[in-house]
């Protein structure tokens, strides 16, 4: 697994062997994804919720983002947050939420922060898009945010939920990206 594009473009990034702990977005989806998203990101704070290994953030850094927010629980997966985010000097860029999604959220949600692009990879038995769109249309995107939702294919993603729109969708194997435009 490696870092796709940008400044730090074709560096490796650690991940925990086996999916026990994390599924990283394979460097496919990731080149696809941002190729969709524009290969330069404006110098903007992105959320990464079930940050994993934080490759979706540190993709979006390397290719100009300001800073990024990761969210992760379980401790392998933070320990290697730790490893990729120092490994490619984004020390300085990074704040990681070493807890529950849910409550990370009401934390944000109280300082008032507002995020323009956030990623959003659930474990798929989860099947968290409904729950998790819900939760940050309560107050945390600035106005025509982009979430980007990762999900098992078999999870239905609607083309409208609240004030989400999806504007577009792509399938790898079993996974499913999903982008909604907060509106």
């Amino acid at each position: 697994m490696r870092i796709v594009g940008g400044s730090a473009r074709g560096r490796n990034l650690q991940a925990p062997k086996g999916d026990r702990v994390t599924r990283p977005t394979a460097d496919r989806v990731r080149e696809t994804l941002f190729n969709v998203l524009g290969q330069a990101l404006d110098p903007i704070e992105v959320l990464d919720l079930y940050a994993g290994t934080g490759a979706l953030s540190l993709e979006a850094l390397s290719r100009g983002a300001a800073r990024a927010t990761m969210v992760e629980r379980d401790r392998e997966a933070l320990r290697f947050i730790g490893l990729n985010v120092k490994a490619l000097g984004f020390t300085e860029q990074v704040r990681v939420m070493a807890t529950p999604v849910e409550r990370a959220l009401r934390t944000l949600r109280a300082e008032g922060r507002r995020f323009p692009l956030v990623f959003a990879d659930p474990p798929y038995a989860e099947a968290r898009l409904t729950d998790t769109l819900t939760q940050l249309a309560d107050g945390l995107l600035a106005e025509d945010a982009l979430v980007v939702f990762e999900h098992a294919r078999s999870e239905e993603a609607p083309l409208q939920l609240a004030r989400f729109v999806r504007e577009d969708q792509r399938a790898f194997g079993d996974t499913r990206i999903s982008l909604y435009r907060f509106a």
